[in-house]
């Protein structure tokens, strides 16, 4: 994992799959809101119909629990132990335009500068 400062969060990105873990209150940091405030975690609902490959949580190595997200076919990797979100690629980007506000805009600009460089890779 690499550790990357953005906006004041620190992201783990993983250069092998191009996913990206954030500790629990930094998607609130992103958005920059009250971590106190819920609507952003009432978008977050426990599914049991995905069959995706359950990742364990860096920290606590508990098996995450599979979460939907804001009622689309968006399925996010949430430890039980609220330590943290995990994005497989494309999918923190996927989430800061659903629930668009102007922190988030100014993020996903930073993010896409950040990784374009694997994107054009990828093209290659």
């Amino acid at each position: 994992m690499i550790i990357l400062e953005l906006n004041k969060v620190e992201i783990d990105f993983c250069p092998n799959c191009s996913g990206i873990w954030l500790d629990e209150g930094e998607l609130e940091l992103l958005y920059s809101i009250d971590k106190s405030d819920s609507e952003l975690q009432k978008l977050f609902q426990q599914t049991t119909s995905s069959k995706e490959k359950s990742y364990k949580c860096p920290i606590c190595r508990k098996r995450m629990i599979k979460t939907q997200f804001s009622k689309t076919d968006l399925i996010l990797d949430r430890c039980p132990q609220n330590h943290g979100i995990w994005f497989d690629k494309g999918e923190l980007e996927k989430v800061l335009t659903i629930k668009s506000n102007s922190s988030s805009e100014k993020i996903l600009s930073l993010l896409k500068d950040m990784f374009s460089y694997n994107k054009s890779q990828e093209a290659e």
